[in-house]
This record gives C-alpha cells, sequence and structure tokens, in this order.
C-alpha cells in the first residue's frame, strides 16, 4: 500500500488558505492543471521592455507575444482587467484583459481564480496603454502556478527574523532581497578575476577533517560511517593550502565554506564563506597589498566606484592607500597607560578590572590584550585600517616579527568596526611549528576548546620545506556587509536559523 502524505485539514486552516485550496481544486475538478508542465514563453518581461522601450503612449505595436511571471497587482472590473506580472529580476509589466479579446468564460474565470502570487502566463498583442504603460493586451491566459499562500501584505513590511526565516518569501516582496542576491555573484567574480591577474591558482580541499586546525575555534564533530571514525567540519583550508606551497603551487586562494561552533550576531555566522590566499616569497605587506586590492576591485564591481553607498544611504570610502597602526600603540591609546607584549597577565588582569571588562581565567596573556583591545576601540575603527603585531601566543602558525619581541607579523584589517580580513607572514621553519603546535594541544588537553591539534602530517610536510610566503584569510560574507552596511545575516542568502517553535 502507497503512503500519502500528510496534507492539512481544511477546517483548520485560516481562511486566505482555505479559499485557495479550494480554487485549486475546482481547477483540477474542470479538467485544468493548476500545475502545469509548461506555459508558453516567447520572450521574458525584462526583452519585452528593451524591445518595445520606446513606444509612444496608445501605440499598438502588432507583435504577439506569450509572456509569463508572478501576479503581484491585480484590479477586476467590469470589461477590462489589469494586472502586473514580475519575473525573478524584478522586472515588471502590465497584462490587461478585456471582454472583448478574451470572451466571458475567461474573464469569469481570471477574476475568480487568479490570485496575488500566482504564476500565469499570458499571450496577446504588445501596446502601450492611455496611460503609457507598456502592456501585453490578452488574447489568452494559462495558469502557471497555483500560490496556496497569499503575499505579505504590502504596507506592512517583514520583520528581519521573518526574512532571515522565509527567505523565498523575502525575495518576492522585497526587491533590496533581489539586488543584495546578485551581489555576491558579482564579488565572487570580481575576486577570481583579481586572483587570475596575478596568477593564483584557484584549489578545492577538504570540509570533512580527521584534525582539525588553521584556526583557534570550537569545530563541529561529525561521524563517518565508512571508517567508523569521528570527524571535523573544517574551520579552515589553511593548513592544506599550506601543503599545495610545499608541493609547489606557489600562488593559491580557495573560496569556499567554514564551520565554527560558535555563536551567532551581527558579524558572526557558524557557517560562512570564506577566502584563503597564500603567497610564496610574499610576506604579511605583500599580502595586505593584494587584500586592499580585492576590496577595491570589489567595491568597483558593485557601485563602479571605491566609495560604496550602504542601504541606509551612508557611504563609506574604500579608496586608497590605508592606516596602519600597532596593535599594543591602540591599547595603550584606549587605556592611558604604555602596554606591550611584555606586560604581564597580571598587570593587564588590572587594566581590565578598571575597564569594567569580565575576566575569563582560561584567558591566556595574549587572548586578554585582544580582548582589552577590542574593548577599547569598539565602535572606532570604521574606516579600513591595518591593525599590525599580534602576541605569539595566540598566533601558533605566524611568523615572528622581525624587530619587535613577543609579536608576530600579523594584521587585521577592519572596517566598519568588524574585522573583515587577517593576514601574516608565515611561520615555515618546523620545527617551531612542531613547538607551537605541541603548545596548544596542551590547551586542548586542559579543556580549550578552541585550542588546534598536533596535525603530524600538515608537519611531515613542513619538513619538505615550505618557502617563505604571506598567507591571508577574509570572510566573503563580511565583505559584503562592508559594501552594503547589512548584518551578516542578510549577506547570507539562507543563514542558520533555529526551527520554529510548533
Amino acid at each position: 500500500m502507497s503512503e500519502k502524505a500528510e496534507v492539512p485539514v481544511e477546517d483548520d486552516l485560516p481562511e486566505q488558505l482555505r479559499i485557495r485550496r479550494e480554487k485549486r481544486a475546482a481547477i483540477i475538478a474542470r479538467g485544468v492543471d493548476a500545475y502545469p508542465v509548461e506555459v508558453p514563453r516567447t520572450a521574458s518581461l525584462k526583452q519585452i521592455r528593451q524591445t518595445h522601450k520606446d513606444l509612444e503612449i496608445d501605440v499598438a505595436t502588432g507583435a504577439i507575444e506569450s509572456v509569463a511571471g508572478r501576479v503581484i497587482f491585480k484590479r477586476d472590473t467590469g470589461k477590462l482587467c489589469f494586472a502586473t506580472l514580475r519575473e525573478g529580476d524584478g522586472t515588471e509589466l502590465q497584462a490587461m484583459l478585456s471582454l472583448d479579446k478574451v470572451g466571458q468564460d475567461s474573464l469569469d474565470l481570471w477574476k475568480s481564480e487568479i490570485d496575488l502570487g500566482d504564476f500565469v502566463s499570458v499571450t496577446g498583442e504588445i501596446i502601450t496603454s492611455k496611460r503609457g504603460e507598456l502592456s501585453v493586451l490578452a488574447n489568452s491566459w494559462v495558469l502557471g502556478s497555483k500560490s496556496l499562500r497569499p503575499l505579505p501584505v504590502e504596507h506592512k513590511p517583514l520583520s528581519e527574523e521573518t526574512r532571515v526565516r522565509m527567505r523565498y518569501v523575502d525575495l518576492i516582496v522585497r526587491p533590496e532581497a533581489r539586488s543584495n542576491a546578485r551581489l555576491r555573484p558579482l564579488v565572487m567574480k570580481s575576486l577570481r578575476e583579481t586572483f587570475s591577474a596575478r596568477d593564483f591558482v584557484e584549489v578545492e580541499t577538504p570540509m570533512l577533517q580527521v584534525m582539525h586546525g588553521g584556526a583557534t575555534a570550537r569545530p563541529f564533530k561529525t561521524l563517518s560511517n565508512a571508517y567508523d571514525m569521528e570527524l571535523f567540519l573544517r574551520i579552515a583550508p589553511e593548513l592544506f593550502l599550506k601543503r599545495c606551497i610545499v608541493g609547489g603551487i606557489e600562488r593559491v586562494y580557495e573560496i569556499n565554506r567554514n564551520f565554527r561552533n560558535e555563536g551567532a550576531d551581527s558579524s558572526h555566522s557558524p557557517e560562512f564563506a570564506m577566502i584563503e590566499s597564500y603567497e610564496a616569497y610574499g610576506d604579511w605587506n605583500t599580502i595586505a597589498e593584494l587584500t586592499r586590492t580585492l576590496v577595491q576591485n570589489a567595491a568597483m564591481a558593485v557601485s563602479g566606484s571605491h566609495v560604496v553607498t550602504h542601504h541606509d544611504g551612508r557611504q563609506l570610502d574604500l579608496g586608497g592607500t590605508w592606516r596602519e597602526a600597532s596593535l599594543f600603540d591602540l591599547i595603550s591609546e584606549g587605556v592611558g597607560e604604555s602596554v606591550t607584549a611584555q606586560t604581564s597577565i597580571d598587570d593587564l588582569k588590572k587594566i581590565a578590572t578598571k575597564l569594567g571588562m569580565k575576566i575569563d581565567p582560561k584567558w591566556i596573556t595574549g587572548k586578554l590584550a585582544e580582548e582589552i583591545f577590542e574593548h577599547v576601540t569598539e565602535g572606532q575603527l570604521n574606516e579600513p585600517i591595518f591593525v599590525k603585531g599580534y602576541p605569539v601566543d595566540t598566533s601558533p602558525l605566524v611568523r615572528a616579527h622581525r624587530d619587535i619581541p613577543g609579536v608576530v607579523e600579523k594584521w587585521d584589517l577592519y572596517v566598519e568596526g568588524f574585522e573583515l580580513a587577517t593576514g601574516y607572514s608565515e611561520l615555515i621553519d618546523p620545527v617551531i611549528q612542531r613547538e607551537r603546535l605541541t603548545e596548544q594541544s596542551l590547551l586542548a588537553a586542559k579543556g580549550d576548546l578552541e585550542a588546534m591539534q598536533l596535525d603530524e602530517d600538515f608537519l611531515r610536510a613542513m619538513e619538505y620545506a615550505m618557502p617563505p610566503t604571506g598567507g591571508m584569510g577574509m570572510g566573503v560574507d563580511r565583505l559584503l556587509m562592508a559594501l552594503t552596511g547589512l548584518g551578516i545575516r542578510e549577506t547570507i542568502l539562507f543563514p542558520l536559523v533555529k526551527p520554529e517553535e510548533a
């Protein structure tokens, strides 16, 4: 016996949903497919608008076309009905159905069966109305797909939670959602073109890994039935991209998903898109110039200028060269006293206490310094700035600074108050690398869920010699945030959200 899918009991449905299901049943009852496999369509709405863009008022072209779209406006009068059809890119076209063209039966069915949200195909002559509106004057029409749910009321904007949870509805009703969705491909194309112009090779590295590494973050765990072993969703592709550098792919990058089992807020998502790139014979300075070029070229791709306009009308200038500042100089300015990489953890705790900060007892010295930095610079780093020189104990994969003891050659790029990218002169000494990863594994053994593991295969690769290298990681979603001023949940098409409560 075949199983039937459960359907809602109609008596329990809200009136709008019940009425639409009744219409669907009536359409099927008279022998018409409410969800046909195809409908007439000789041209897109965009093509019609481009072909007939210069028509004067009240003109009949004689051109007969079949167009299709979603009904987003409908006005029914006695002998003449109007509708606005919209296709996926937001292009709209008016459809006109008159009694003398389609007949009484067809007009009556249009009035009784077609609702906002339905897909229809309309065949007729392309004209301009007496008001100059480009239209298709229907000779016939067919239903393309019956919508069983009403569209949101236009004068009641969707809440952010609804937009995120039901992005498909957001895309239907909000032009900004459609333009945001189309922004990402423009940015991705620009990024790849910039890398290609510099002879970088794009690769893909494993997302399922036997151990997590390449960043300090808590991983997601899973289980492979085939191998009967625990695996991790990757937190970064770094260790595999460095294997590429060892193997002779001297300019390499990847754009793909990372997964970090951490909190979610306006600039963090557990699943996010990331660029990582590595350049043999480069360092943190050359990789900073590459990063600036990537960002500025992306700005040009989406706005035609290095000055981008955010969704709220604010403008951000991403052009020119960008400010650079030392992490510890910024901390010193913020707390009103000298702080260096040699400042003890006890002194840092005193500073943090004065600032009213809550101190996690598991924080090591460098982590506490970074937390103080974030506290004293919150809301200030809006113009692009490279914050340079991070503590060595929080950067186990980075080369020690060639001049300043206690810090590494690492920068973080801040824009609009959030970290957009990070870059390094990479640590290439396999002996020191082993020492650093051993320290990380000891932290993990003490309960640090973000500490890296000791990856013996990576260390073996390093022992085959890695050339001097600069490396960079940048969040694609955060790049879109910088270009649009939106939060991360708006730049990700379908961000992770909790299931709705029953």
